[in-house]
């Protein structure tokens, strides 16, 4: 769905092991790497938009993870110039996401790309806390520091990003 100004609604995941470290995974066929994300359907909740994306994109169903908490609100990126479709109606500018901290609750063996036709990942690894800000296309990253630095406490991170990370991401 696309709202009146023109971004598409949608869901972010940040799952987190008993470690704390992050779910990160590599688009098929890029060297991309982002957290699971992706669209909710008309008549669908934010919190349905979750599950159902959470299976597509990890094989993971609902009894393997623990929503731990959601961003207040919406959370906004723009898309570049060069991928905004213009010959779509209604164009989209960009995402606003709400977005979810989970925890998986058992093993890692869940985790499955192969089912469904067109898989979203080709790998994934558990990444530290902070390290998807350095990897994660930049038009994203303001987002991704939002949530993040919603969600540290709750993983008993300190709300604030690293000088190093920062460092590494002025010197792009």
């Amino acid at each position: 769905m696309i709202d009146a100004e023109g971004y598409r609604e949608n869901v972010g995941i940040i799952l987190c092991n008993e470690f704390g470290q992050l779910f990160w995974a590599k688009r098929i066929g890029q060297d991309a790497w982002q957290f699971p994300q992706g669209g909710i359907s008309p008549n669908e909740t934010p919190k349905e938009a979750l599950y159902r994306e959470l299976k597509e994109e990890t094989g993971l169903q609902i009894e393997d993870v623990e929503v731990m908490a959601s961003t207040h609100g919406w959370l906004r990126y723009h898309l570049p110039h060069y991928l905004i479709r213009r010959h779509h109606n209604p164009i989209c500018i960009g995402q606003k996401q709400v977005w979810f901290l989970l925890r998986l609750r058992g093993d890692e063996k869940g985790i499955r790309f192969d089912l469904y036709e067109q898989p979203e990942f080709d790998a994934w690894r558990w990444v530290n806390f902070w390290e998807p800000l350095q990897e994660v296309i930049a038009f994203k990253r303001k987002v991704y520091e939002s949530a993040l630095l919603e969600f540290a406490p709750l993983l008993g991170i300190k709300a604030q990003v690293p000088k190093v990370v920062k460092a590494s991401l002025q010197s792009r």
